[in-house]
């Protein structure tokens, strides 16, 4: 049953922040009661193997709906392949004052600066270990607000250490535009400087743990096709498993003459769909299969996912889609995808 249609119109009468907010306690009541059985569409299994992870569907979670890990068995529930949980920083943070969250409804379209609001990554390691889900879980990681640029490194290298036995798969974010001067980590010595830490701690940590922690890093979609070839060939030099791409975008093009248009942050949904992929095809084009890339950006129906696959991604992840759509979107792009289209994707 597609319950959202009924709620939608209620919940976009609220503030954004608030009505993300219910949603998830929401969510997380339906699944203690055992609702979510009843409500949520019959799951849809159509395993693929990534970075030596098996998947059982390839349409993820993307980080940033549940920052602190304290709603992974509910949103587990809806159907997703993977969830992936954050940005998570070192320390406790607030994040950016309010009002920072913003629906541009016509456009399909939000605008974010939450700016890395989390609990930090000790209480979101609690929280993974107190959850039931046994499927692929990402962490997505990042720097705290008041770590001066120079001393990022230092910050990823605490949450990786941290993170490394409990996640499936380590994101790190360099590509947040509501971090002052995270997106500097993209360019230049910067990247080569945390690519190489960052790989030596994972080589030391297997070596410790005797397990691999794949890890993947999160990219911009506002990179000209020199940065675009730049970090690719980093990636590669430095053996990361995998790309996401990408983030929010600071481009107001699609939505020039919004209200809204104008307010700082970050912009998802259908307006970053066609750079996002544009980004996956530049990469797909560099890489050449030798590593794989995530794809998200303005996924709202099965065609958006298939465009994403079709320009070279192995996976895909939601986020505005699933405020616009709702949560029966995963299992309506899954229909949507063939057998035929994973393989075109990329997938087996």
């Amino acid at each position: 049953m597609n319950y959202y249609p009924l709620i939608k119109p209620l919940l976009f009468k609220l503030d954004p922040e608030v009505a993300h907010s219910l949603t998830l306690k929401g969510l997380k009541f339906s699944h203690t009661a055992g609702l979510d059985k009843i409500l949520n569409p019959a799951f849809i299994a159509k395993p693929v193997t990534v970075m030596g992870l098996d998947f059982v569907n390839p349409v993820g979670l993307a980080a940033g709906l549940d920052k602190n890990g304290d709603y992974i068995d509910a949103l587990a529930g809806l159907g997703f392949g993977s969830l992936e949980i954050g940005t998570v920083t070192p320390l406790p943070q607030p994040g950016n004052p309010k009002p920072r969250l913003f629906r541009l409804v016509e456009h399909q379209a939000i605008i974010n600066r939450m700016g890395f609001n989390n609990q930090g990554v000790d209480y979101l390691i609690e929280q993974v270990k107190k959850s039931q889900y046994k499927g692929v879980l990402g962490i997505n990681i990042g720097k705290n607000f008041a770590t001066p640029i120079e001393k990022a490194t230092d910050d990823y290298l605490i949450c990786l250490r941290k993170a490394y036995l409990l996640a499936s798969y380590i994101t790190i974010n360099i590509s947040s535009p509501n971090t002052k001067n995270l997106r500097q980590l993209q360019q230049g010595d910067e990247i080569k400087q945390l690519l190489s830490a960052l790989k030596q701690e994972q080589l030391q940590l297997e070596q410790q743990h005797n397990k691999y922690t794949p890890i993947v890093v999160k990219i911009a979609p506002d990179l000209s096709d020199e940065e675009i070839q730049h970090i690719a060939g980093l990636l590669v030099e430095f053996s990361i498993d995998g790309v996401i791409a990408t983030n929010t975008t600071l481009e107001r093009s699609a939505v020039e003459g919004h209200p809204l248009a104008d307010e700082m942050g970050g912009l998802s949904g259908s307006p970053v769909k066609q750079q996002a992929t544009y980004v996956v095809r530049r990469l797909a084009d560099e890489l050449q299969g030798r590593l794989p890339i995530i794809a998200v950006g303005g996924i709202m129906n099965s065609t958006d996912a298939q465009e994403k696959l079709d320009a070279g991604a192995s996976l895909v992840q939601l986020y505005s889609g699933l405020i616009y759509q709702g949560p029966n979107l995963v299992n309506d792009i899954m229909r949507g995808l063939s057998s035929e289209h994973l393989i075109s994707g990329n997938l087996l």
